[in-house]
């Protein structure tokens, strides 16, 4: 696995253990906030289940390098999972994290595309050696 690649994949998975991390303790709040009214599960149960994911996912892809294709496809699908509820926080205008304008709501949707690429990068998917290399 190349140098970069290997930097994207712990970089984000350390990112996301710390995000996971941050949902289950001093920003629960904010992220309950960003769970949309419209959304059928306890803001609570889905900020602490989506934290405990986070965190799941983030330290294997950290202690999984042998398992990264997989791991980052499975970060690929959580980040698309999640994006309705980034776009029902602009759409209810809903402010957490810094996000007080619709602007700035609006420009935070056009990371997550961004997020699902990092994760299919630092796991191996644009690799040019074929499936089995990174």
């Amino acid at each position: 696995m190349s140098l970069p690649r290997t930097l994207a994949r712990v970089a984000l998975g350390a990112a996301m253990v710390g995000a996971g991390i941050l949902h289950l303790t001093t920003q629960r709040e904010e992220f309950q906030a960003q769970v949309p009214e419209w959304f059928p599960l306890d803001e609570d149960l889905t900020v602490v289940g989506s934290g405990v994911v986070e965190i799941g996912l983030g330290a294997a892809f950290l202690a999984l390098p042998r398992r990264r294709r997989l791991v980052g496809g499975l970060l690929a699908t959580f980040f698309v999972a999640i994006f309705p509820g980034n776009v029902g926080q602009y759409v209810e205008g809903i402010d957490a994290f810094g996000l007080d304008t619709d602007r700035k709501r609006l420009v935070r949707l056009f990371f997550q595309p961004l997020l699902v690429l990092w994760a299919l990068y630092g796991g191996g998917f644009f690799s040019r050696r074929g499936r089995h290399s990174g």
